[in-house]
């Protein structure tokens, strides 16, 4: 029974990091030559695999494209909550969540890309486009920011503004950096964080 478990964890181990390699081998795909081309042949190529065994983990594309979603949906908000995590007020968490925000965008390119383009290609398996959904509420990112905010003006430090209003206007000038080329050659990635934390440090202030 012992060694029945054990083949089992091993199978399941092995199925988990062939699926993981799988997933990464979509975010190259997706980076090089985007979503629109990027078919279960030219992932399998960039994983050094059969388009059979990618087929064995994910049902199709459209299957993979919404597992690889998720996937990069956890690991970014994962990385921006821990750093929040350990600032201790309203202003250095404001001040956290901005900078790692823009720095979990720099040290993931092909990340960011990938998420872009399945976020604004593909469909939720009720044929949805991902953009056109309506999930604030349920954002994990947007939640916390609008948490920061309104401790902040529980606390007297942030003046009076509306919480959604200034919610989504730092998170829209968080995603340009990522959606903006032409600001990516004006200005780099550690004068946008610095200046759009005092900018945005301006702005809320009592």
């Amino acid at each position: 029974m012992k060694e029945e478990t054990k083949t089992q964890g091993k199978s399941s181990f092995i199925a988990e990091a062939r699926r993981e390699q799988i997933m990464e081998a979509a975010i190259r795909t997706l980076d090089e030559i985007g979503y629109v081309s990027a078919s279960l042949s030219q992932i399998a190529k960039r994983a050094g695999i059969s388009t059979a065994l990618i087929s064995y983990h994910f049902s199709d594309k459209q299957d993979l494209m919404n597992h690889l979603l998720m996937k990069l949906v956890e690991q970014s908000t994962s990385y921006i909550l821990e750093r929040v995590k350990q600032a201790g007020t309203p202003q250095e968490k404001l001040s956290a969540f901005i900078t790692a925000s823009l720095a979990y965008q720099g040290t993931h390119p092909a990340h960011n890309t990938a998420l872009v383009e399945i976020v604004f290609n593909a469909r939720t398996p009720d044929n949805v486009p991902y953009y056109k959904l309506d999930e604030e509420e349920e954002d994990p990112l947007l939640q916390t920011l609008g948490t920061i905010l309104r401790e902040g003006q529980e606390q007297g430090v942030f003046g009076d503004f509306h919480l959604s209003v200034m919610s989504n206007m730092i998170q829209g000038a968080i995603g340009e950096y990522m959606l903006n080329p032409a600001v990516i050659g004006r200005v780099d990635l550690e004068t946008y964080s610095s200046e759009l934390v005092h900018i945005i440090h301006r702005a809320v202030r009592a």
